[in-house]
């Protein structure tokens, strides 16, 4: 590609120039000092490879996963991307991260949802900006279309704590439209069991789904999300497919690394959350 690039730029009297990038080959060609194109070469990763090939197979029950939290953490992400799987990351707007990650996620070939933060009942800590019941259904979009921007590639979204928003019917109903006309699908995390969200999204002709196993990491030790693991292959299996959420633990991380491998053998294919919708 180099030689044919610099043998069509030497014909029309262009220079090549090296160019300093983070990642691949970086070049400009330039005429009389200006430049005239910048050139980069990226080289995909074998294990963005391996994703793209293990989401050809569309048959037999399928196991979406998704990674909740992510935004604050460059480590854990780059642990994350050492996982040559189709898991889904779901990532925080506004942390120091959300932006560079969602780009490096969806290079690599995961899939990026907005893991959009709404109010919750108990005492969890809230994000300085979230959905509130009440609010009105401008300041919602507002506030959607802020965090998108924040998480770029984004294609669908599911609630962030959420207990007390997702159980609100009027705001469902205003934060639905929004993600139809924005093209997002949008994954019920059934942070509590009064929530309309999955009903209200279906009811809105928002392509949808809930998480319908248990999460995986309630408890976060390595035996224990062995165990929940096992259990969401066991319900893909009987359910057709299944949705399960965890979080970037490092037990999960680790419980992942052990399971993963396994899937295919034991009849379930690891899916993105979007093949789970309808």
């Amino acid at each position: 590609m180099e030689r044919s690039l610099d043998a069509t730029a030497t014909r029309n009297g262009l220079l090549r120039h090296a160019l300093l990038c983070r990642e691949g080959l970086c070049f400009y060609y330039a005429k009389s000092s200006a430049r005239t194109q910048v050139v980069r070469i990226h080289v995909r990763p074998e294990s963005e490879q391996k994703i793209l090939e293990s989401t050809k197979d569309s048959s037999g029950p399928k196991l979406a996963i998704i990674l909740d939290d992510l935004g604050s953490d460059r480590r854990v992400a780059d642990e994350i991307f050492d996982l040559p799987y189709p898991l889904t990351l779901s990532i925080l707007p506004n942390h120091e991260h959300s932006e560079q990650i969602a780009e490096e996620a969806e290079r690599r070939g995961y899939q990026v949802m907005l893991h959009l933060p709404m109010q919750a009942v108990g005492t969890e800590k809230p994000e300085e900006q979230e959905l509130r019941p009440g609010m009105p259904a401008r300041e919602v979009s507002k506030l959607v279309g802020q965090f998108l921007r924040n998480v770029p590639g984004a294609v669908g979204a599911n609630n962030h704590q959420g207990s007390e928003a997702t159980s609100d019917t009027a705001l469902m109903r205003e934060l639905m439209p929004v993600l139809r006309d924005r093209h997002l699908f949008y994954i019920d995390s059934r942070t509590t069991a009064a929530t309309v969200a999955y009903e209200t999204a279906q009811g809105s002709q928002v392509r949808s789904a809930f998480r319908n196993v248990p999460f995986l990491d309630d408890l976060a030790e390595v035996g224990a999300v062995r165990k929940q693991l096992e259990l969401a292959l066991r319900g893909a299996r009987e359910k057709g497919g299944a949705v399960a959420i965890g979080h970037p633990h490092s037990a999960t991380l680790e419980a992942l690394r052990e399971v993963l491998p396994k899937a295919q053998a034991e009849g379930v294919r690891l899916a993105f959350a979007s093949e789970l919708v309808h």
